[in-house]
């Protein structure tokens, strides 16, 4: 029988990585080395998520997909996937701004990479004031000439978008548009299993080697949709309290955002999906017929799709993640 899980995250060390993961995520690491993710749910090769809490503690996500299949992921959800988990599930700490970057669709990936595309999302869950994001062009008539000219010539930044953000800022990051996360931010990452990224600008850093960091200009120049729009990724939502608050939906998932204060109750009966609860602040207790955990900021846990009913108590806030 199913119940709650947990799974043990998995550090990543980055250059542009800080030392905030390692105290909120509670695991053991060199805490001399910067770290810049935390793996929470992963299905990626080489990164398979590992249970960590009840009879199942130390078997992988792929395993448990393999054995309980539609009653883990919902039953269209696994024949579509089958033991390819859909979602990654991500803590970043963004001490120093992050590359320029963009992600294939589906089409170019599985040409490409034989992978999925990466369309994602970021919460804001922390952030030093005047700290920003960079979200496609503000130039809006932008074409692949012009981004071409800016890439030869060293001014790409200049072409940038740029937007302050404060914790509680949300956004959708389609595959196709540009983006970059600045320094001084914390956020929550929510997107599919994909691990493809086009590196097109590194603010002329060097790695660890003291080399220039590879970049991927020829490939991502294919993959940039130029007629996506940064303020159509910006994501408006007021917190409703024990409400469920749509943040972002698509295809791939679907996100909410659900601010608990004393006892919510949901039932999941009709969804045929899994749903992952991220709690971003606050503490609270999980209650299922099949078990129940504590969450506090920083945790992750996966409800399985064959549990229904679900009761939360305590006071905090968390986003909801499921595919509709």
């Amino acid at each position: 029988m199913l119940y709650p899980l947990k799974f043990r995250p998995r550090l990543k060390e980055r250059i542009w990585g800080g030392s905030k993961l390692f105290a909120k995520k509670s695991v053991r690491v060199d805490k001399t080395k910067p770290y810049g993710e935390s793996w929470d749910i992963s299905c990626v090769k080489g990164d398979i998520s590992v249970v960590s809490n009840g009879i199942l503690k130390g078997n992988n996500l792929q395993e448990l997909l393999e054995v309980y299949m539609g009653d883990l992921a919902g039953e269209k959800i696994f024949e579509k996937f089958g033991l390819e988990f859909p979602l990654l599930i991500k803590t970043l700490d963004c001490n120093d701004v992050l590359s320029v970057q963009v992600h294939p669709d589906d089409a170019l990936a599985a040409e490409r990479h034989n992978s999925f595309g990466k369309t994602e999302m970021w919460y804001v869950t922390g952030c030093e004031p005047g700290a920003c994001i960079y979200i496609g062009f503000s130039d809006l008539d932008i074409t692949r000439e012009k981004y071409l000219d800016a890439v030869s010539g060293g001014c790409l930044p200049k072409l940038l978008n740029r937007v302050e953000v404060k914790p509680g800022d949300a956004f959708f990051i389609p595959a196709g548009m540009v983006h970059a996360l600045g320094r001084g931010v914390e956020v929550v990452e929510i997107q599919q299993t994909s691990d493809i990224t086009y590196r097109i600008y590194d603010w002329d850093r060097v790695g660890a080697d003291g080399k220039p960091r590879e970049l991927h200009t020829a490939l991502a120049v294919d993959a940039i949709d130029f007629d996506k729009r940064p303020d159509e990724c910006i994501v408006k939502c007021t917190p409703v309290v024990n409400e469920s608050v749509k943040v972002a939906s698509c295809e791939y998932f679907t996100t909410n955002l659900l601010t608990v204060d004393g006892t919510v109750e949901k039932d999941y009966a009709r969804l045929d999906s899994f749903v992952i609860y991220m709690c971003v602040g606050g503490e609270m207790t999980l209650e299922t017929e099949n078990g129940s955990e504590t969450l506090k900021d920083g945790d992750t846990v996966l409800v399985p799709a064959e549990i229904n009913d679900v009761t939360l108590r305590g006071k905090g806030v968390l986003l909801e993640v499921y595919i509709a």
